[in-house]
């Protein structure tokens, strides 16, 4: 036993010496293709950084060419779908050379972000003193106070009836596209987003509907200002009335203060205008940066595993259009001739995808273009970023609702769902912010109200850009049809401006 050990000992030994120069020669190997691979991780990093660069360069000088049609005078509206144009271009290109996970666009992205996040930071900081101004300017202007009553009524009676029809409209392209109970794809980011929309469900679905109500109102006006809530605008916009309110009390009775007031509005409105001009005049570049990152990063498989969806949203989108443009007829309005007044105003929402950040646009369209009053085209613009807004809190809603219904085991058909469904969107569509998460907000509500998932708000999150373009659009355009409404009921509607070619908004 004692020999077979030593000699098996003795055999391991020889193996294992043997075997050293065959390790050693295997470390070099292994020493050596790690240097290769570092070599050619460090090229790579190298070229990525070149290309991220090149990049950047090919970015900066479609600036400068958007910078070079402003300075010769080009036309806005051709300038915004330039941009839309250009952006979707050249992200398609990224994309389509580089693809969406390549260092390359992961490391391009943010500087690019810069102009575009910078530009909706830019809307953003206006929607407040916008919504402001533009309310309490809105008493100033008024002409007869007896119309007062009738502006707010027609104004909030047209945003509210379209609201409705464009639920209506949205639950009918659901079926008619055979979307109830449909399932989509679930990856990474869409996880993510329905994990986030749980945290926002449970603020939302701790309040009643009379508690809801009650939240629009402001119990801290200077945090409604700085957006705290989800309801602040409305809350800004209640505010505002009170002053407004006040404003005509005191005229009634101290004419001189009322008028010095009246010269501040006027001053601070015309003051905040410069500055939403100045803000307006990034357009191009801002909507160009923002189309870049969405083509660039989108992934087109989801896109067209939802393509349905997004095809029954534009087809209900457009039906609204189409409601507006009948409401048109109804006073005795060409659509065609709105259309193209409202053409630049309407193209702006469209690529910015921001109701508020349209705001002054809307309002200069409304009065310079249609023939709207001024007090009209006020109440109806800035209502209009909170109140009834028909794609965002009309038809969005409605659909995701019909959509996930059969899941909960709920038959979409029975006239209970669809008259609920049509009250509840309805009386939600208050308080929809104007900048981005309306949709999400008003949807929360219409979901958590009917006792419905909300997971389907996640699942849609790859397409979601795409269908806000037209949902913008539609709730820019909604608020401009109160306002012409509205004028028409007043009799204020100056039907030779609005019929007149030459009265028109660029920019």
């Amino acid at each position: 036993m004692y020999i077979a050990s030593q000699a098996f000992f003795h055999w391991l030994f020889e193996n294992i010496r043997y075997d050293e120069s065959v390790f050693e020669n295997f470390m070099i190997q292994g020493v050596f293709c790690w240097r290769v691979k570092s070599r050619n991780k460090k090229r790579r990093n190298l070229m990525n950084t070149i290309m991220t660069i090149i990049v950047l360069i090919a970015f900066a000088l479609l600036l400068y060419v958007f910078h070079r049609l402003n300075v010769k005078h080009i036309k806005f509206s051709t300038r915004v779908f330039s941009a839309l144009g250009v952006g979707i271009v050249f992200g398609a290109l990224l994309q389509l050379i580089f693809g969406t996970q390549n260092d390359v666009v992961t490391q391009s992205m943010p500087w690019i972000n810069i102009v575009g996040d910078g530009y909706v930071a830019l809307l953003q900081m206006l929607v407040m003193p916008l919504v402001f101004i533009s309310i309490v300017s809105a008493f100033t202007k008024l002409k007869v106070t007896t119309n007062l009553k009738k502006i707010a009524f027609s104004v909030l009676g047209t945003l509210l009836g379209t609201t409705a029809i464009a639920a209506l409209i949205g639950y009918g392209s659901t079926i008619l596209f055979g979307l109830q109970g449909a399932t989509f794809t679930q990856g990474a980011a869409e996880s993510e987003r329905i994990a986030e929309l749980a945290t926002r469900q449970e603020t939302v679905s701790s309040l009643s509907l009379p508690e809801q109500i009650v939240s629009f109102i402001p119990k801290n006006v200077f945090a409604d200002f700085a957006g705290t809530r989800a309801t602040s605008t409305i809350g800004v916009v209640i505010f505002a009335a009170f002053i407004g309110v006040a404003y005509l009390g005191v005229k009634r009775k101290a004419e001189k203060e009322a008028a010095f007031f009246a010269d501040l509005v006027e001053s601070l409105y015309k003051i905040i205008m410069r500055i939403v001009t100045l803000v307006l005049r990034l357009t191009p570049y801002g909507v160009m940066a923002l189309m870049t990152r969405v083509v660039a990063t989108s992934d087109f498989d989801a896109i067209l595993n939802l393509g349905k969806f997004v095809a029954a949203s534009y087809v209900a989108l457009i039906a609204v259009l189409i409601v507006h443009s009948i409401i048109l007829i109804g006073n005795k309005v060409s659509p065609i001739n709105y259309f193209k007044k409202a053409f630049p105003v309407l193209s702006f929402a469209f690529t910015s995808r921001s109701s508020a950040g349209a705001l002054p646009l809307n309002i200069e369209t409304q009065t310079k273009a249609l023939g709207v009053d001024d007090t009209t085209a006020n109440f109806a613009g800035s209502f209009g970023l909170s109140i009834g807004q028909n794609g965002c809190a009309g038809v969005y809603p409605a659909m995701l609702a019909t959509i996930v219904a059969p899941t909960a085991g709920i038959d979409v058909f029975s006239p209970s769902f669809f008259l609920m469904l049509i009250a509840i969107v309805t009386i939600s569509s208050f308080g929809v912010a104007g900048v981005g998460g309306g949709a999400t907000f008003a949807s929360l509500i219409v979901l958590g109200a009917m006792n419905l998932p909300v997971a389907i708000v996640g699942l849609v999150i790859s397409v979601e850009p795409l269908i806000d373009m037209a949902r913008t659009l539609v709730n820019v355009s909604g608020s401009m049809v109160a306002g012409v409404t509205t004028s028409n009921v007043i009799h204020e509607l100056d039907r030779d401006r609005l019929t007149d070619p030459e009265f028109v908004v660029e920019s």
